[in-house]
């Protein structure tokens, strides 16, 4: 049931015509309360899209009654006239529920620049019409509402010491730190207030979609929200909250590479013996970024000069020739030199380890990213037409 796996939720999916395809393309969360918590996270791009800047303000005082979403179309770069939709949006959702339009927030994927008359009505149709088929059991057909390039719904559930967490993503290009074009509803029934489900937000992103990299494209519109109802009674304790809670936005955040644009192979990169964990981060960005490593991997090829001359080009403290390189279990450098044979190196499976023991330090980190494929190449060049 994915969103409304948490009591105290209902949800809707409906098509309102913002796709040629006549798929759902609104969705509609609400958050039944007794609690209604809320606290999000944004994307760290300096160009913001018009529902990114209304959610921002209005999620400031840490309530949020409901969350509605839009694909086919980002309503970013569309002007005053974006805001007053987004704005709308919120109004209409407000209307429908008896609640304060400065209570709900507002998320938009899709095209950038695009954005009319024929869009914002359809859009507030949607809303209209999802607040009419909200249920606990609408969690599924919302998670399909907000797909864009995603090949498949991506949701996930944990289940806690008598409470719950429920969550639903999209996002299949453009995944980058910062979160990714990207969006993602969270809920559970726990009792949190609204600096705690900050708080627990934060810390679990931090170390799940922000270590996202699939083709180092940072996007306008991407927001990760999580709403609590309060709804089990339970205040869970924290760091259980907080562990379950990582655990279910690891879980979503790899299913979104697993669906990235055209891949045919999700890497997990390992960088161990970091100086510390901001440099090791830098140094599995640094692969993940490079596009002759990714091509690499496509090509089922187990370059291991590639990965050393990428992570030069960090300022993380280590030495060059004092690095060890695994891929898929098997040593091929070590001492900045060749080990074992690339030959026995199986890349055939789609999932794909490296390992890049820095040699220099206790910290750890792993980014996650994918290959660079003639099908993204493909699918990127012809997305707005």
């Amino acid at each position: 049931m994915t969103v409304t796996a948490a009591k105290g939720f209902e949800a809707a999916g409906v098509a309102a015509g913002l796709k040629s395809t006549g798929k759902p393309d609104v969705a509609l969360v609400v958050n039944r309360g007794p609690r209604k918590t809320g606290a999000a996270v944004f994307t760290s791009n300096r160009a913001q899209a018009n529902p990114i800047i209304w959610s921002k303000q209005a999620v400031a005082d840490g309530r949020v009654d409901a969350i509605a979403l839009n694909s086919g179309g980002a309503n970013c770069f569309t002007g005053s006239f974006g805001f007053q939709t987004s704005h709308l949006t919120a109004e209409r959702v407000a209307e429908l529920l008896g609640a304060s339009a400065g209570d709900v927030l507002v998320c938009s994927t899709g095209l950038i620049g695009t954005g009319d008359e024929v869009f914002r009505a359809k859009v507030l149709d949607g809303v209209e019409r999802a607040a009419q088929e909200l249920s606990a059991d609408g969690g599924v057909v919302a998670a399909e509402a907000i797909m864009t390039t995603d090949t498949v719904s991506k949701t996930a559930v944990v289940e806690g010491d008598g409470w719950t967490i429920g969550g639903m993503a999209k996002g299949a290009g453009m995944l980058a730190p910062g979160l990714a074009t990207m969006l993602v509803v969270l809920t559970t029934d726990a009792d949190l207030d609204p600096a705690d489900a900050d708080a627990h937000l934060r810390a679990a992103t931090r170390v799940t979609f922000d270590r996202l990299d699939s083709d180092g494209a940072m996007s306008t519109n991407d927001q990760v929200t999580l709403l609590a109802s309060g709804a089990s009674g339970v205040s869970p304790d924290p760091d259980g909250f907080r562990a379950a809670l990582t655990r279910l936005c690891l879980d979503l955040a790899e299913q979104l590479m697993g669906d990235a644009e055209g891949a045919s192979h999700d890497i997990l990169i390992d960088v161990l013996h970091a100086a510390s964990e901001e440099e090791a981060v830098e140094v599995g960005r640094s692969v993940a970024r490079n596009s002759l490593f990714k091509t690499a991997i496509f090509g089922n090829d187990p370059n291991w000069g590639r990965v050393l001359a990428a992570i030069g080009t960090t300022s993380a403290r280590f030495d060059p020739y004092d690095v060890d390189v695994t891929i898929n279990g098997v040593r091929v450098c070590t001492k900045g030199g060749p080990d074992r044979p690339r030959e026995e190196v199986d890349l055939t499976p789609r999932r794909t380890s490296v390992v890049i023991d820095l040699i220099a330090g206790d910290h750890d980190a792993t980014i996650m990213t994918n290959d660079l494929t003639h099908a993204y190449v493909h699918e990127n060049s012809a997305y707005s037409s």
